[in-house]
């Protein structure tokens, strides 16, 4: 939850900063549910497989910093449409409020990847014209955020459903 709402302050970092700062949330927030993949007694191979690509993702923009939203956006789609695919495969392999939880937030995130890719677009026209706007900046944050939010929420209801079953 606390990077949900560090992505919503996004707008508010630097130009030059923006991409370390995603990097690194994205990076946490893999690490984490990798972590917490280790801790599944069931699909714990594809709830890690989650986290990795979620922490590689991470890995490029740090590596790989990027000052132009385009590179960005497309690192994102791509982070957003395989962890919704795993998330997908992970749901079919569970049950419960587990299940519930996974088919949201694997939908969340193909419902965000599918919005930026019709977004490009306008986007880039909007970019050619103006450059990277607050609104256009400020819309990218709330797709991390609120991705940011389901995935927090499906992970403290496996916790909660783990340690039930404990």
């Amino acid at each position: 939850m606390l990077l949900a709402a560090g992505a919503a302050l996004l707008p508010l970092v630097g130009r030059s900063a923006g991409s370390t700062v995603v990097g690194a949330m994205l990076l946490v927030a893999g690490v984490i549910e990798f972590w917490a993949g280790t801790q599944r007694r069931q699909v714990a191979t594809l709830a890690k497989a989650a986290g990795g690509i979620t922490a590689l993702a991470g890995l490029l923009f740090l590596f790989y910093p990027v000052a132009h939203f385009w590179p960005v956006v497309n690192v994102v789609i791509g982070w957003l449409l395989i962890r919704s695919i795993l998330l997908a495969i992970t749901a079919r392999r569970t049950g419960g409020s587990v299940r519930t939880w996974t088919i949201l937030s694997a939908a969340m995130d193909f419902v965000l990847a599918v919005g930026l890719t019709a977004g490009l677009g306008i986007g880039t026209l909007v970019l050619l014209i103006f450059g990277p706007t607050p609104q256009l900046v400020g819309s990218f944050a709330w797709v991390l955020a609120l991705s940011f939010v389901l995935n927090g929420l499906l992970q403290l209801e496996i916790a909660g459903c783990e340690r039930d079953t404990a």
